[in-house]
């Protein structure tokens, strides 16, 4: 089954209209992507309690795991949203995603993340509860497009859709397997 996965919060309009849409979301806070996705196309992974807690609440028909370790099986693309900035080594985050996609015509990790110029945008709205403070403290490194490409490439992943989205103050990175 193919579908055209649709808008959500304008960050995955670039995706194409043909992908798989098989996800492994990964998630800081419960996102929105569940209801634009299919239950049986759909898993996700959430590592802090109460996010899973309310994720599953949220979403009963949905598959979510709160471990890795709980994942068995290969994606035609992986969605991480707002995550990327909170590791400490973004390569080998990529690395282990890489690992669960599947050897498709369509592999893709899909990222956002906030754009490094609008830092000072997401401290402020932090201070003034616009944001959540506790994602905001938890920053490692807000990567730009030459941060994205660098990690990827460590891992043999290739950029190969890149947009910048809400103004300028977050990004969208589609990223694939290298030519082999």
């Amino acid at each position: 089954m193919f579908y055209r996965l649709g808008c959500v919060g304008n960050d995955l309009k670039l995706l194409s209209p043909t992908l798989r849409v098989e996800f492994w979301i990964t998630v800081v806070e419960v996102a929105v992507l569940p209801v634009k996705v299919q239950p049986e196309f759909y898993l996700g992974l959430e590592i802090d309690k109460e996010s899973f807690e309310k994720a599953q609440t949220s979403y009963p028909k949905h598959a979510f795991v709160s471990d890795l370790s709980e994942i068995d099986t290969q994606f035609d693309t992986i969605v991480s949203l707002a995550v990327i900035e909170h590791v400490a080594d973004p390569a080998a985050f990529l690395n282990s995603m890489k690992q669960y996609l599947a050897p498709t015509h369509a592999e893709n990790i899909v990222i956002t993340t906030p754009h490094p110029a609008v830092d000072w945008v997401h401290d402020l709205g932090a201070a003034v509860g616009l944001f959540s403070k506790h994602a905001n403290e938890e920053h490692e490194d807000l990567l730009d497009q030459e941060k994205l490409k660098e990690a990827g490439r460590k891992c043999d992943l290739v950029l190969v859709n890149y947009k910048r989205f809400l103004f300028g103050a977050n990004q969208l990175a589609v990223s694939s397997r290298g030519l082999k």
